[in-house]
């Protein structure tokens, strides 16, 4: 690659192949929580009031029960660990962005990545019932409400990469803004249509392996 590569990818749907906060909702909240999914979906509510009123039908005493569920069905996608070990051995900066919680996304990476490459919303039990945190929120170039805002991130971290060619990876909605932003972007699933939706270009993957081939093709190019 002309430009050295910084990676931002995201966590539910993408590094594990199910969506956590679905699985989390389907398992532990009451009836009504799909219909603020679709309003997600359908950006008729931000990211940020929509992933906070989700939560806050849980109660906080079922945390450990939730982290036991999420570690027991999660799956990591095919290939993340030798991507993981790709951008080690050459050298690329990788972070992790989620609009996942912390009680969740640090166990299920624990071990694979530093926690200083994680970055995701935070969840305060200290009530009757969830609450979640959000210390990553938009900065003053987005108005999106995202809660963990990804372009706000990128921007962020990407003074300490000048002339990286920004990558994203990801499936769906969250993940829409930050493509926006991207030199080059991987997508899945919902992500796929909103990438067209909006003419950006981008590279499918089912596997972290896809990912993996397609890099080692653009160094090839440059």
């Amino acid at each position: 690659m002309t430009h050295r590569p910084v990676i931002f990818c995201d966590f539910d749907g993408t590094v594990t192949e199910k969506d956590n906060i679905v699985a989390i909702m389907e398992e532990f909240a009451p009836d009504g929580w799909q219909a603020i999914v679709t309003e997600i979906l359908n950006e008729t509510i931000s990211i940020r009031e929509g992933v906070g009123n989700l939560f806050s039908k849980i109660s906080s005493s079922q945390k450990e029960e939730i982290i036991q569920f999420v570690l027991t069905r999660s799956k990591i996608r095919e290939g993340f660990q030798e991507f993981i070990h790709y951008t080690k051995t050459e050298n690329i900066p990788l972070y992790v962005v989620s609009g996942g919680i912390d009680f969740f996304v640090y166990p299920v990476l624990e071990k694979k990545l530093r926690t200083d490459q994680i970055i995701c919303n935070s969840s305060d039990f200290s009530g009757t019932h969830i609450r979640i945190t959000w210390p990553h929120l938009c900065d003053k170039k987005c108005h999106k409400d995202c809660g963990c805002c990804k372009p706000s991130v990128i921007r962020r971290l990407e003074s300490q990469f000048p002339e990286h060619k920004k990558i994203v990876i990801g499936d769906s909605i969250t993940d829409l803004q930050a493509s926006k932003l991207a030199d080059m972007v991987f997508a899945r699933d919902y992500l796929i249509e909103k990438c067209e939706e909006n003419r950006i270009p981008y590279t499918p993957f089912e596997t972290f392996f896809d990912v993996i081939q397609a890099l080692k093709k653009e160094e090839v190019k440059s």
